[in-house]
C-alpha cells in the first residue's frame, strides 16, 4: 500500500477533474490525479483517426467554458489558443437558401424583416435568463429543506436574479421552462430553418426531440457561452486536446501529481467513510478525501459497488437518466469539399444540417425504438480551415456530431452496423457537398458505445446524465449528492453528473473544489 501522503485522491482527468485538482492544491492541498487514458482533458480530446490526421474526436467547438476559470489557471500561458473564434452557424437549406446566425444577428435570403426583428428580441430576452442561470451555476446548488445560511443567500440572489428581470421577463420565464422548444419556435418565428437550427442547439447530446419537455432548459444551458463571452463557437488549435493539456500544464505547475495509464478499478471504503483507492494492478493509495470525476453510475456501481451502498442510494443512481444518442463521425478529405451555396471563405464556419424542426423529431423518433435515424441531424466542423496542423498540407478533416445514434441499438452496435450507419451519414453528407464521396481518404464513426469505451462515459452520454428540469440544481445528480459531498463521507463529485452539468464549462470541477475547501477539516 502506498503511504497516505496524499490529502486529495482526484480520480479521472477530464476537464472537470484537472480543474477541481488545481483549485485544491492553488489552496494548499497535496494532491494525486489518477487518469485511465495516456491523455488528459476526458471529452475534451485530439485522436489521430488515419495517418497524419487527427481530430477533435469527442467535444468538438469551444463555446462554454468559463472566463474565471480561464483566468485563474493561467490557460493562456500554459498553451491554450484559439486558431477561430466567435464562428457563424450555418443553417443549410435543402435548396442551398441558407441562413447565417452570428450571435444576435441574422442573414440569409429567406428571412423577413419580421423574423430578423423578432430573433433580436428573442436573442436579447433568452440571454437575460441565461445570466440568471449563470449566477446559480457559480456556485453550490442549495438545498432547500435545510436551514444552511449559504443556502439561503444562494436562493436570496436566484431570487433577486429573477426580480430584477422584471415581471414580463419573470412571467415568461416561468412558463416557457416547463414547455418545450418546438412550441416556443412556433410561438415566434416563421421560418422553418431558422426554427429547426435553435431547436437543433436544444437537444445536441440529450436523448430529447424539439417536442419533448425539458428542451427550453437545454438551450438556455447552451446559450451560457454567449453570457461568457463567446459569440460563437470557437477552434482550438491543436484540437481540444490541447485544452486537456493546458489544463494539466496549469495543474502541475502548482504541484499536482499525475499519473495517466492509471485506471482506477475500486473505492476502497471503512464503513461509510471513503479511505483509499486500488487501481488496476492492486495498488492501494490511502487519502483523507476522495474526488471522482466519473459520471455517478461509474463511481457508485463500478468503483464503491452497489453491495456497498444502502438501497435508497442505489436506486437513485440506478435511476439517473443517461441515454446517449449522438455519435462522431470523422472523415480524412484531400482537398477542401465544397458545400452547395456556401461560400468558400464561409466554410470554416459551424454547418448544421437540420432542415426543419418535424426532421429533427423524425430522427429522434428512430432512436426512441433503438434504431439509428434513417436522415440523422448534424453539427459539422471544418477545423482544418483555421488549424493546418491536423491534416498534411492541403488536405482536411471533417468532424461532425451525428444525431440520432442509440446507445442500445436494438440490432445491436457492430462492425455491419457501424458501417451501414456511417454509409447513410455520408450519404446525407454528399447531398449538401456532392463529391464529398470522392474526396475521402479515410473514415471513423464513434458510436456512443464507442465514446462509453473511449471516455470512460456511461451510456456514451457527453453530460453524465441528462440536462432537465428533474435532473439540475438541487437534483443533479440526485437528492443526497446535490452539494458535491455524498453519502459516503470524504466522497465527493466533481463530474459533469453534478452540478451545473456537461459542455467544456468547467464549473462543476471549480464548485467542488470551493465546496471541500470550504469544509475544511470537516470534509
Amino acid at each position: 500500500m502506498t503511504d497516505p501522503n496524499y490529502d486529495v485522491i482526484l480520480v479521472g482527468g477530464g476537464h472537470n477533474g484537472l480543474i477541481c485538482a488545481t483549485y485544491l492544491a492553488k489552496a494548499g492541498k497535496k494532491v494525486l490525479l489518477l487518469e485511465a487514458r495516456d491523455a488528459l482533458g476526458g471529452g475534451a480530446a485530439t485522436s489521430e483517426f488515419s495517418k497524419g490526421f487527427s481530430v477533435s474526436s469527442c467535444a468538438q467547438w469551444l463555446m462554454q467554458l468559463s472566463p474565471e476559470i480561464q483566468k485563474d489557471l493561467a490557460l493562456d500561458k500554459f498553451g491554450l489558443t484559439l486558431a477561430a473564434k466567435n464562428l457563424s452557424t450555418i443553417a443549410l437549406g435543402e435548396d442551398a437558401n441558407h441562413i447565417m446566425i452570428k450571435g444576435d444577428m441574422l442573414d440569409g435570403d429567406s428571412l423577413s424583416v419580421e423574423d430578423k426583428k423578432q430573433y433580436e428580441k428573442f436573442y436579447k430576452q433568452i440571454l437575460k435568463f441565461s445570466k440568471v442561470l449563470s449566477g446559480a451555476f457559480s456556485r453550490r446548488p442549495p438545498k432547500l429543506v435545510e436551514g444552511n445560511f449559504t443556502d439561503r443567500i444562494t436562493l436570496l440572489k436566484l431570487g433577486i436574479g429573477l426580480k430584477l428581470l422584471g415581471q414580463d421577463d419573470m412571467r415568461d420565464l416561468l412558463r416557457i421552462a416547463l414547455i418545450n422548444m418546438y412550441d416556443i419556435m412556433e410561438e415566434n418565428f416563421d421560418n422553418e430553418l431558422l426554427k429547426a437550427a435553435l431547436s437543433f442547439d436544444a437537444v445536441l447530446g440529450s436523448h430529447l426531440g424539439p417536442r419533448s419537455p425539458n428542451t427550453v432548459f437545454g438551450f438556455l444551458y447552451r446559450r451560457l457561452g454567449d453570457v461568457y463571452g463567446f459569440k460563437g463557437p470557437a477552434v482550438v488549435t491543436g484540437g481540444m486536446g490541447a485544452v486537456g493539456k493546458a489544463l494539466a500544464n496549469s495543474a502541475k505547475a502548482v504541484g499536482v501529481t499525475i499519473r495517466t495509464n492509471s485506471k482506477v478499478a475500486k473505492i476502497n471504503c471503512d464503513g461509510y467513510r471513503a479511505i483509499s483507492v486500488e487501481l488496476q494492478d492492486t495498488e492501494t493509495i490511502k487519502a483523507n478525501i476522495i474526488v471522482s470525476s466519473a459520471d455517478p453510475k461509474t463511481t457508485f456501481k463500478q468503483l464503491v459497488g452497489y453491495p456497498n451502498l444502502e438501497t435508497g442510494l442505489v436506486r437513485n443512481v440506478h435511476n439517473i437518466r443517461m441515454k446517449g444518442t449522438a455519435a462522431k463521425l470523422h472523415l480524412a478529405l484531400k482537398d477542401l469539399p465544397k458545400f452547395t451555396g456556401v461560400a468558400h471563405k464561409d466554410l470554416g464556419n459551424r454547418l448544421i444540417i437540420a432542415p426543419t424542426m418535424d426532421y429533427i423529431e423524425r430522427a429522434f423518433n428512430h432512436a426512441k425504438y433503438g434504431e439509428y435515424s434513417s436522415k440523422p441531424a448534424l453539427d459539422i466542423s471544418l477545423p482544418t480551415v483555421h488549424d493546418k496542423t491536423l491534416a498534411p498540407e492541403g488536405q482536411h478533416v471533417l468532424s461532425a456530431i451525428v444525431q440520432f445514434a442509440p446507445y442500445d441499438l436494438k440490432q445491436g452496435w457492430n462492425e455491419q452496423t457501424k458501417q451501414a450507419f456511417k454509409q447513410l451519414v455520408i450519404d446525407r453528407l454528399e447531398d449538401f457537398a456532392p463529391g464529398i464521396k470522392d474526396l475521402i481518404v479515410e473514415s471513423e464513426l464513434l458510436t456512443p458505445k464507442d465514446l462509453e469505451q473511449q471516455y470512460n462515459m456511461t451510456g456514451g452520454h457527453w453530460h453524465h446524465g441528462e440536462l432537465s428540469l428533474d435532473q439540475i440544481m438541487m437534483t443533479r445528480p440526485f437528492p443526497g449528492a446535490t452539494q458535491y459531498g455524498t453519502a459516503i463521507d470524504g466522497l465527493y463529485l466533481c463530474g459533469a453528473g453534478s452540478h451545473p452539468g456537461g459542455g467544456v464549462m468547467g464549473l462543476a470541477g471549480k464548485n467542488a473544489a470551493d465546496e471541500i475547501i470550504k469544509r475544511g477539516n470537516k470534509a
